[in-house]
């Protein structure tokens, strides 16, 4: 099950905003969150919180599944261009030179990754759902 986060209107420019995009996608939640904490970029920490926003949705949709369990990824993650506030910057002779203030909208999506039959990181999965059920039966 995919969860959304949508983040708009975020001032700076779709540009700058892109680069930390493409820095994670496709890779999974927590290395994606690792990497996005020393992260330079100034978009870096609102994606790192926008990434958080999305796995809140994830949870709030599956209750009963854990987090770590679950090998959610970024499936998707785009920025697309918002509004320009146009601005006039005086310039030498009376004239005005137009400043664009730019701003953006990111939308992220992630999803759980179910690995191809008989590779070693389906069989490792296969293996932690059956002992988390055998622990559950030993519960009960």
């Amino acid at each position: 099950m995919e969860a959304v986060a949508k983040l708009r209107n975020v001032p700076t420019s779709p540009r700058k905003m892109r680069l930390v995009a493409d820095l994670v996608r496709g890779k999974k939640v927590t290395q994606a969150l690792g990497l996005l904490r020393f992260e330079a970029n100034i978009g870096a920490e609102k994606i790192e919180k926008l990434l958080l926003s999305a796995l809140a949705n994830w949870q709030q949709h599956n209750e009963d599944d854990r987090i770590e369990d679950a090998n959610l990824y970024i499936s998707e993650i785009f920025v697309d261009e918002g509004r320009q506030l146009k601005r006039l910057r005086p310039a030498p002779q009376g004239r005005g030179h137009r400043i664009r203030k730019r701003s953006n909208h990111v939308t992220l999506k992630i999803d759980t990754k179910v690995e191809k039959a008989g590779s070693k990181a389906a069989r490792a999965q296969a293996a932690k759902t059956v002992s988390t059920e055998n622990t559950a039966d030993a519960k009960s």
